[in-house]
Protein backbone atom coordinates (compact mmCIF):
# COMPACT_ATOMS: atom_id res chain seq x y z
CA UNK A 1 0.00 0.00 0.00
CA UNK A 2 1.27 3.61 -0.73
CA UNK A 3 1.60 5.98 1.83
CA UNK A 4 -1.10 7.83 -0.06
CA UNK A 5 -3.58 4.60 0.41
CA UNK A 6 -2.26 4.80 3.87
CA UNK A 7 -3.11 8.08 4.79
CA UNK A 8 -6.20 8.45 2.60
CA UNK A 9 -7.69 4.66 4.94
CA UNK A 10 -5.88 5.30 7.91
CA UNK A 11 -9.04 7.28 9.25
CA UNK A 12 -11.60 4.77 7.88
CA UNK A 13 -9.57 1.59 9.27
CA UNK A 14 -10.13 3.33 12.81
CA UNK A 15 -13.44 3.27 12.26
CA UNK A 16 -13.64 -0.42 10.95
CA UNK A 17 -12.30 -1.58 14.72
CA UNK A 18 -14.70 0.71 16.14
CA UNK A 19 -17.70 -1.06 14.68
CA UNK A 20 -15.70 -4.84 14.37
CA UNK A 21 -15.47 -4.28 18.36
CA UNK A 22 -19.66 -3.38 18.32
CA UNK A 23 -20.40 -6.42 15.75
CA UNK A 24 -20.62 -9.13 18.57
CA UNK A 25 -22.44 -6.70 21.03
CA UNK A 26 -24.96 -5.99 18.06
CA UNK A 27 -25.15 -9.70 16.94
CA UNK A 28 -26.38 -10.62 21.03
CA UNK A 29 -29.18 -8.15 20.30
CA UNK A 30 -30.28 -8.97 16.70
CA UNK A 31 -32.79 -12.34 16.32
CA UNK A 32 -31.29 -14.33 13.94
CA UNK A 33 -33.70 -14.64 10.56
CA UNK A 34 -33.86 -18.30 10.37
CA UNK A 35 -34.69 -19.42 6.91
CA UNK A 36 -38.49 -20.77 7.13
CA UNK A 37 -39.41 -24.09 5.38
CA UNK A 38 -41.53 -24.53 2.19
CA UNK A 39 -44.10 -26.67 4.37
CA UNK A 40 -44.19 -24.16 7.02
CA UNK A 41 -45.21 -21.84 4.70
CA UNK A 42 -47.48 -23.75 3.02
CA UNK A 43 -49.15 -24.79 6.59
CA UNK A 44 -49.38 -21.16 6.96
CA UNK A 45 -51.39 -20.65 3.64
CA UNK A 46 -53.65 -23.19 4.60
CA UNK A 47 -54.39 -22.46 7.92
CA UNK A 48 -55.47 -18.88 6.89
CA UNK A 49 -57.71 -20.73 4.02
CA UNK A 50 -59.03 -23.51 7.25
CA UNK A 51 -60.13 -19.85 9.20
CA UNK A 52 -62.21 -18.96 5.99
CA UNK A 53 -63.62 -22.21 5.06
CA UNK A 54 -64.50 -22.72 9.11
CA UNK A 55 -66.09 -19.25 9.23
CA UNK A 56 -68.30 -20.17 5.91
CA UNK A 57 -69.48 -23.49 7.74
CA UNK A 58 -70.70 -21.64 10.77
CA UNK A 59 -72.59 -18.90 8.47
CA UNK A 60 -70.29 -16.48 9.56
CA UNK A 61 -68.40 -13.75 7.62
CA UNK A 62 -64.47 -14.68 6.78
CA UNK A 63 -62.73 -12.13 7.91
CA UNK A 64 -58.98 -11.60 7.17
CA UNK A 65 -56.48 -9.64 9.66
CA UNK A 66 -53.77 -7.65 8.87
CA UNK A 67 -51.00 -5.81 10.85
CA UNK A 68 -51.32 -2.24 9.84
CA UNK A 69 -48.08 -1.28 8.50
CA UNK A 70 -48.59 2.36 8.00
CA UNK A 71 -49.07 3.78 11.67
CA UNK A 72 -46.08 4.79 13.79
CA UNK A 73 -48.05 3.69 16.89
CA UNK A 74 -47.35 -0.18 15.81
CA UNK A 75 -43.34 0.92 15.42
CA UNK A 76 -40.37 0.41 18.16
CA UNK A 77 -36.79 1.72 18.63
CA UNK A 78 -33.89 -0.81 18.85
CA UNK A 79 -30.65 0.37 18.23
CA UNK A 80 -29.17 -2.26 17.07
CA UNK A 81 -32.10 -3.04 14.82
CA UNK A 82 -34.12 0.06 13.93
CA UNK A 83 -37.31 0.48 13.68
CA UNK A 84 -39.22 -2.77 14.03
CA UNK A 85 -42.72 -3.50 14.80
CA UNK A 86 -44.30 -4.04 17.94
CA UNK A 87 -45.63 -7.50 19.51
CA UNK A 88 -48.91 -5.56 20.43
CA UNK A 89 -49.62 -3.83 17.22
CA UNK A 90 -52.89 -3.07 16.06
CA UNK A 91 -54.70 -4.63 13.05
CA UNK A 92 -56.72 -4.03 10.10
CA UNK A 93 -59.79 -6.03 9.16
CA UNK A 94 -60.72 -7.38 5.67
CA UNK A 95 -64.16 -7.83 5.20
CA UNK A 96 -65.42 -10.18 2.60
CA UNK A 97 -68.82 -8.39 3.11
CA UNK A 98 -68.13 -5.09 2.68
CA UNK A 99 -68.18 -3.24 -0.48
CA UNK A 100 -65.39 -1.14 0.62
CA UNK A 101 -63.09 -4.07 1.36
CA UNK A 102 -63.99 -7.33 -0.71
CA UNK A 103 -62.09 -6.24 -3.65
CA UNK A 104 -59.05 -6.46 -1.68
CA UNK A 105 -60.16 -9.49 0.02
CA UNK A 106 -60.21 -11.59 -3.34
CA UNK A 107 -57.12 -10.11 -4.14
CA UNK A 108 -55.43 -10.80 -0.93
CA UNK A 109 -56.95 -14.40 -2.30
CA UNK A 110 -55.91 -14.48 -5.53
CA UNK A 111 -52.23 -13.55 -4.63
CA UNK A 112 -52.17 -16.41 -1.72
CA UNK A 113 -53.08 -19.28 -4.38
CA UNK A 114 -50.34 -17.76 -6.62
CA UNK A 115 -47.45 -17.89 -3.77
CA UNK A 116 -48.49 -21.42 -2.87
CA UNK A 117 -48.58 -22.92 -6.39
CA UNK A 118 -44.89 -21.00 -6.05
CA UNK A 119 -44.15 -22.60 -3.28
CA UNK A 120 -45.39 -26.00 -3.90
CA UNK A 121 -43.36 -26.39 -7.11
CA UNK A 122 -40.43 -24.52 -5.84
CA UNK A 123 -40.51 -21.59 -8.23
CA UNK A 124 -40.51 -17.83 -8.67
CA UNK A 125 -42.64 -15.39 -10.48
CA UNK A 126 -41.89 -11.81 -10.39
CA UNK A 127 -44.35 -9.01 -8.80
CA UNK A 128 -44.95 -8.20 -12.56
CA UNK A 129 -45.43 -11.72 -13.72
CA UNK A 130 -48.60 -11.87 -10.82
CA UNK A 131 -49.92 -8.70 -11.88
CA UNK A 132 -50.44 -9.50 -15.50
CA UNK A 133 -51.86 -12.93 -14.20
CA UNK A 134 -54.90 -10.97 -13.69
CA UNK A 135 -54.75 -7.29 -14.14
CA UNK A 136 -58.37 -7.08 -14.27
CA UNK A 137 -58.59 -7.99 -10.65
CA UNK A 138 -55.87 -5.92 -9.80
CA UNK A 139 -55.74 -2.87 -11.75
CA UNK A 140 -52.54 -1.34 -10.44
CA UNK A 141 -48.84 -3.07 -9.80
CA UNK A 142 -48.68 -0.82 -6.73
CA UNK A 143 -52.24 -2.99 -5.50
CA UNK A 144 -49.70 -6.30 -5.89
CA UNK A 145 -46.71 -4.71 -4.36
CA UNK A 146 -48.53 -3.56 -1.11
CA UNK A 147 -50.51 -6.71 -0.81
CA UNK A 148 -47.97 -9.37 -1.27
CA UNK A 149 -45.62 -7.03 1.54
CA UNK A 150 -49.59 -7.53 4.04
CA UNK A 151 -49.35 -11.37 2.71
CA UNK A 152 -45.67 -11.02 4.35
CA UNK A 153 -46.24 -9.40 7.18
CA UNK A 154 -49.20 -11.78 8.14
CA UNK A 155 -47.52 -14.74 7.81
CA UNK A 156 -44.56 -13.54 9.45
CA UNK A 157 -42.36 -14.71 6.13
CA UNK A 158 -40.06 -12.93 4.21
CA UNK A 159 -40.84 -11.65 1.06
CA UNK A 160 -38.49 -13.70 -0.63
CA UNK A 161 -39.57 -16.87 0.84
CA UNK A 162 -43.04 -16.67 -0.38
CA UNK A 163 -40.67 -17.05 -3.86
CA UNK A 164 -42.14 -13.85 -5.34
CA UNK A 165 -39.56 -11.81 -6.74
CA UNK A 166 -39.02 -7.80 -7.42
CA UNK A 167 -36.78 -6.53 -10.36
CA UNK A 168 -34.29 -4.12 -9.06
CA UNK A 169 -33.49 -0.78 -9.74
CA UNK A 170 -30.49 0.19 -7.76
CA UNK A 171 -27.24 -0.39 -9.30
CA UNK A 172 -23.54 -1.45 -8.07
CA UNK A 173 -20.11 -1.07 -8.71
CA UNK A 174 -16.68 -1.13 -7.13
CA UNK A 175 -14.20 -3.90 -6.03
CA UNK A 176 -16.77 -7.01 -5.85
CA UNK A 177 -17.20 -10.46 -7.45
CA UNK A 178 -19.88 -12.88 -6.41
CA UNK A 179 -22.29 -15.77 -7.52
CA UNK A 180 -25.87 -15.43 -8.30
CA UNK A 181 -27.94 -18.43 -7.12
CA UNK A 182 -28.14 -20.12 -10.92
CA UNK A 183 -24.21 -20.03 -10.62
CA UNK A 184 -23.85 -16.87 -12.99
CA UNK A 185 -20.50 -14.90 -12.24
CA UNK A 186 -21.00 -11.08 -11.41
CA UNK A 187 -18.34 -8.89 -11.29
CA UNK A 188 -18.97 -5.16 -10.54
CA UNK A 189 -15.11 -3.93 -11.33
CA UNK A 190 -16.06 -0.41 -12.76
CA UNK A 191 -13.34 -1.71 -15.97
CA UNK A 192 -17.16 -2.37 -17.42
CA UNK A 193 -21.06 -0.48 -16.52
CA UNK A 194 -22.46 -0.76 -13.10
CA UNK A 195 -23.97 -3.62 -12.49
CA UNK A 196 -27.86 -4.19 -11.78
CA UNK A 197 -28.72 -5.28 -8.07
CA UNK A 198 -29.74 -9.12 -8.29
CA UNK A 199 -33.24 -9.75 -7.77
CA UNK A 200 -32.15 -12.40 -5.40
CA UNK A 201 -30.02 -11.05 -2.65
CA UNK A 202 -30.66 -14.64 -0.73
CA UNK A 203 -29.31 -16.48 -3.35
CA UNK A 204 -25.84 -14.60 -4.01
CA UNK A 205 -22.91 -16.68 -2.66
CA UNK A 206 -19.15 -16.31 -2.92
CA UNK A 207 -18.76 -13.11 -2.26
CA UNK A 208 -15.42 -11.56 -3.06
CA UNK A 209 -14.09 -8.37 -2.09
CA UNK A 210 -10.73 -6.05 -0.89
CA UNK A 211 -13.23 -3.20 -0.33
CA UNK A 212 -12.41 -0.25 2.48
CA UNK A 213 -15.46 1.03 2.24
CA UNK A 214 -18.87 0.90 0.94
CA UNK A 215 -20.98 4.28 -0.36
CA UNK A 216 -24.48 4.77 -0.63
CA UNK A 217 -25.08 7.15 -2.97
CA UNK A 218 -28.65 8.37 -3.24
CA UNK A 219 -29.37 9.46 -6.87
CA UNK A 220 -28.45 7.46 -10.24
CA UNK A 221 -27.01 11.16 -11.80
CA UNK A 222 -24.49 11.54 -9.09
CA UNK A 223 -23.34 7.95 -9.08
CA UNK A 224 -23.05 7.94 -12.40
CA UNK A 225 -20.96 11.26 -12.48
CA UNK A 226 -18.94 9.64 -9.72
CA UNK A 227 -18.23 6.41 -12.27
CA UNK A 228 -17.04 9.14 -15.11
CA UNK A 229 -14.72 10.33 -13.18
CA UNK A 230 -13.59 7.28 -12.25
CA UNK A 231 -14.28 7.65 -8.22
CA UNK A 232 -13.96 3.94 -7.75
CA UNK A 233 -10.64 3.82 -9.06
CA UNK A 234 -9.32 7.02 -7.34
CA UNK A 235 -10.54 5.57 -4.43
CA UNK A 236 -9.76 2.08 -4.56
CA UNK A 237 -10.62 -0.06 -3.25
CA UNK A 238 -14.22 0.22 -2.73
CA UNK A 239 -17.89 0.05 -3.41
CA UNK A 240 -20.33 2.02 -4.82
CA UNK A 241 -24.50 1.60 -4.49
CA UNK A 242 -27.17 3.31 -5.39
CA UNK A 243 -31.37 2.53 -4.58
CA UNK A 244 -31.80 5.62 -7.46
CA UNK A 245 -33.32 7.52 -4.85
CA UNK A 246 -36.13 6.00 -2.50
CA UNK A 247 -34.21 2.73 -1.99
CA UNK A 248 -36.18 -0.84 -3.29
CA UNK A 249 -35.92 -3.63 -1.17
CA UNK A 250 -33.25 -5.30 -3.08
CA UNK A 251 -30.84 -2.39 -2.72
CA UNK A 252 -31.59 -2.32 0.90
CA UNK A 253 -31.20 -6.00 1.69
CA UNK A 254 -27.97 -5.99 -0.60
CA UNK A 255 -26.62 -2.93 1.54
CA UNK A 256 -27.24 -5.55 4.33
CA UNK A 257 -25.94 -8.71 3.04
CA UNK A 258 -22.06 -6.92 2.16
CA UNK A 259 -22.28 -5.23 6.09
CA UNK A 260 -22.76 -9.07 6.92
CA UNK A 261 -20.49 -10.40 5.27
CA UNK A 262 -17.39 -8.07 4.70
CA UNK A 263 -18.13 -5.88 7.83
CA UNK A 264 -16.25 -3.03 6.61
CA UNK A 265 -17.70 0.78 7.43
CA UNK A 266 -20.90 2.12 4.94
CA UNK A 267 -20.91 5.93 4.31
CA UNK A 268 -24.04 7.33 2.77
CA UNK A 269 -23.56 10.58 0.68
CA UNK A 270 -26.75 11.95 -0.03
CA UNK A 271 -28.08 15.51 -0.99
CA UNK A 272 -28.23 18.50 2.00
CA UNK A 273 -32.03 18.18 2.29
CA UNK A 274 -35.11 16.06 3.87
CA UNK A 275 -35.66 14.01 1.06
CA UNK A 276 -31.97 12.87 1.40
CA UNK A 277 -31.47 12.56 5.29
CA UNK A 278 -34.93 10.40 4.82
CA UNK A 279 -33.26 8.39 2.39
CA UNK A 280 -30.22 7.65 4.67
CA UNK A 281 -32.28 6.98 7.34
CA UNK A 282 -34.24 4.04 5.63
CA UNK A 283 -31.16 2.27 4.79
CA UNK A 284 -29.56 3.00 8.63
CA UNK A 285 -32.69 2.60 10.45
CA UNK A 286 -35.81 1.31 7.78
CA UNK A 287 -39.19 2.23 7.69
CA UNK A 288 -42.44 1.98 8.95
CA UNK A 289 -43.88 -0.11 6.00
CA UNK A 290 -41.69 -2.54 6.22
CA UNK A 291 -40.41 -2.80 9.78
CA UNK A 292 -41.50 -6.35 10.21
CA UNK A 293 -38.49 -7.19 8.28
CA UNK A 294 -36.11 -4.64 10.08
CA UNK A 295 -33.62 -7.61 10.86
CA UNK A 296 -32.99 -8.32 7.74
CA UNK A 297 -32.73 -4.99 5.93
CA UNK A 298 -31.43 -2.57 8.41
CA UNK A 299 -27.32 -1.74 9.14
CA UNK A 300 -27.49 0.74 11.90
CA UNK A 301 -23.88 1.37 11.36
CA UNK A 302 -24.42 3.76 8.12
CA UNK A 303 -22.46 6.41 8.71
CA UNK A 304 -23.55 10.07 6.87
CA UNK A 305 -20.36 11.26 5.05
CA UNK A 306 -22.08 13.94 2.73
CA UNK A 307 -23.13 16.44 2.31
CA UNK A 308 -24.02 18.04 5.38
CA UNK A 309 -25.17 21.10 6.40
CA UNK A 310 -22.65 22.45 8.18
CA UNK A 311 -20.35 21.60 5.08
CA UNK A 312 -22.25 24.08 2.95
CA UNK A 313 -21.13 26.80 5.13
CA UNK A 314 -17.50 25.42 6.20
CA UNK A 315 -16.92 25.24 2.42
CA UNK A 316 -18.51 28.83 1.24
CA UNK A 317 -20.86 27.17 -0.53
CA UNK A 318 -22.16 30.41 -3.35
CA UNK A 319 -25.35 31.17 -2.14
CA UNK A 320 -26.67 31.11 -5.73
CA UNK A 321 -26.18 27.12 -5.19
CA UNK A 322 -28.34 26.96 -2.33
CA UNK A 323 -32.40 26.57 -2.02
CA UNK A 324 -34.71 28.18 0.15
CA UNK A 325 -36.49 25.40 2.25
CA UNK A 326 -40.37 25.18 1.35
CA UNK A 327 -43.03 24.55 3.98
CA UNK A 328 -42.89 21.10 3.50
CA UNK A 329 -39.30 21.00 3.34
CA UNK A 330 -39.27 22.66 7.04
CA UNK A 331 -42.38 20.13 8.10
CA UNK A 332 -40.11 16.88 7.12
CA UNK A 333 -37.65 18.21 9.29
CA UNK A 334 -39.65 18.69 12.04
CA UNK A 335 -41.19 15.05 11.57
CA UNK A 336 -37.32 13.67 11.37
CA UNK A 337 -36.52 15.75 14.56
CA UNK A 338 -39.82 13.57 16.79
CA UNK A 339 -38.34 10.39 15.13
CA UNK A 340 -36.97 7.66 18.11
CA UNK A 341 -33.74 6.93 16.02
CA UNK A 342 -32.42 10.55 16.35
CA UNK A 343 -32.66 10.33 19.70
CA UNK A 344 -29.36 8.71 19.51
CA UNK A 345 -27.77 10.41 16.64
CA UNK A 346 -26.94 13.88 18.66
CA UNK A 347 -24.42 14.68 15.69
CA UNK A 348 -27.30 14.73 12.82
CA UNK A 349 -29.59 16.28 15.29
CA UNK A 350 -26.98 19.32 15.28
CA UNK A 351 -27.01 18.87 11.28
CA UNK A 352 -30.65 19.12 10.62
CA UNK A 353 -31.12 21.97 13.06
CA UNK A 354 -28.45 24.11 11.31
CA UNK A 355 -30.25 23.34 8.35
CA UNK A 356 -33.57 24.77 9.88
CA UNK A 357 -31.92 27.54 11.25
CA UNK A 358 -29.81 28.95 7.77
CA UNK A 359 -33.78 27.99 5.77
CA UNK A 360 -31.50 26.58 3.04
CA UNK A 361 -30.56 23.07 1.41
CA UNK A 362 -28.36 22.14 -1.33
CA UNK A 363 -27.99 19.09 -3.67
CA UNK A 364 -24.30 18.20 -4.57
CA UNK A 365 -24.32 19.30 -7.59
CA UNK A 366 -23.78 22.72 -5.87
CA UNK A 367 -20.28 21.94 -5.02
CA UNK A 368 -19.51 22.20 -8.87
CA UNK A 369 -19.73 25.39 -8.30
CA UNK A 370 -16.79 25.35 -6.70
CA UNK A 371 -15.03 23.83 -9.03
CA UNK A 372 -15.99 21.43 -11.49
CA UNK A 373 -14.04 18.36 -9.83
CA UNK A 374 -14.78 19.33 -6.61
CA UNK A 375 -16.51 16.62 -5.52
CA UNK A 376 -14.41 13.74 -6.85
CA UNK A 377 -11.05 15.07 -6.40
CA UNK A 378 -11.31 17.31 -3.52
CA UNK A 379 -14.78 17.12 -1.06
CA UNK A 380 -14.48 12.90 -0.94
CA UNK A 381 -11.38 12.18 -0.62
CA UNK A 382 -10.50 14.54 1.88
CA UNK A 383 -13.84 13.45 3.94
CA UNK A 384 -12.63 10.02 4.00
CA UNK A 385 -8.70 11.05 4.74
CA UNK A 386 -9.73 13.24 7.88
CA UNK A 387 -12.63 11.19 8.97
CA UNK A 388 -15.92 13.79 8.00
CA UNK A 389 -18.58 11.50 8.86
CA UNK A 390 -21.32 12.18 11.35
Amino acid sequence: MSAFEAQLFSEIDKLRVQLLNNVDIIAENQRVVEEISQDEILTQIEGVILGIMTSLSRDEVPILVLPNRSSWANISFDSAVGLQMSSEHSVTSIRSDCPSSVTKFAQILKILSVIYRLVQSNSYATKRDIYYNNIQLFRSQRTVDSIIDDISCMLKVPRRSLHVLATSKGLISGDLCYLEEDGTRVDCHPSSAAVSISANIGGIRNIISSAKFIMIVEKDATFQRLLDDDLCTKLSPCILITGKGVPDVNSRLMVRKLWDTLHIPIFALVDADPHGIEIMCIYKYGSVSMSFEAHSLTVPSVMWLGLLPSDLQRLRVPEDSLIPLTKADENKLNSLLKRPYLTSQPDWCKEIELMQQSKVKAELQSLSSIAPDFLTNIYLPNKLRYGGWV
